[in-house]
């Protein structure tokens, strides 16, 4: 029996580490040919050695450049022949007061967690548009990965919560837009996960953390892949809008 997804084409930012890595290795594992994007490339080169049985491409590339998500996205469609799967993945979480923040913070969130998701999501969608109507699947997929941040607000986290609301709102309103289009666009919004993510902040920010998650079993990157791997492998008249996923014991 063929893969769910075979002959398909999946672009994925963020493919380094974490949520990227596994949710490429995924894809990959149910047929589609991956395109990995991300800054580091020694992580994407050792990604590929573990893509068995798919297609595969590295893309090194800095995605909150314009010029360089385009070719990123350009590269894909061309030299694996198409695309049908955006992963927007791409994200950083710094976290700390608003008073006496360090700007140049937020304005790396923005970058990455918004600017960046623009980009891609806006070069892509010819290719998504195109592949929709004349794929065996008869549906193209986006795939926007924001957290459960971008629901629920909490002191010290409100630039992180601002970028993810956005996410939210950008998603939305382009699901309505190419819906008829057969264009799924789905918004993944993980809870505590186990990946780098934390690392990016101070270690008093990081002893908060875990100290908050103290006890609690957090999510592994593979089950956040695992519900992207839901979402665009429904039959085409079947849209998973939002899924919202927290460890079972997470409570907020």
């Amino acid at each position: 029996m063929p893969s769910a997804l075979e002959g398909t084409v999946a672009l994925v930012t963020g493919a380094s580490s974490g949520i990227g890595e596994a949710t490429a290795l995924a894809l990959a594992e149910h047929g589609a040919a991956v395109a990995l994007a991300a800054r580091r490339r020694d992580r994407l080169e050792a990604l590929t050695e573990r893509v068995q049985g798919a297609d595969s491409l590295v893309l090194e590339a800095d995605l909150t450049d314009q010029t360089e998500a385009e070719a990123a996205v350009n590269r894909t469609a061309a030299e694996l022949g198409r695309l049908d799967i955006l992963i927007n993945n791409a994200g950083m979480m710094l976290l700390g007061p608003v008073v006496e923040a360090d700007t140049a913070q937020w304005w790396r969130m923005l970058d990455i967690n918004v600017r960046a998701l623009l980009y891609c999501a806006h070069a892509a969608l010819p290719h998504l548009l195109h592949a929709a109507q004349d794929s065996p699947r008869g549906v193209a997929d986006m795939v926007n990965v924001s957290s459960v941040a971008g629901r629920t607000v909490r002191r010290g986290s409100a630039v992180y919560n601002l970028t993810k609301h956005g996410v939210g709102a950008f998603s939305e309103s382009l699901r309505q837009e190419v819906a008829k289009q057969h264009v799924r666009v789905s918004l993944v919004e993980p809870g505590a996960t186990a990946t780098e993510l934390r690392s990016h902040n101070t270690q008093a920010i990081q002893d908060m953390q875990a100290q908050r998650f103290a006890g609690v079993r957090t999510m592994d990157a593979s089950d956040i892949a695992d519900a992207i791997l839901y979402i665009v492998t429904r039959p085409w008249h079947v849209a998973v809008s939002e899924i919202l996923i927290r460890p079972t014991e997470q409570a907020d």
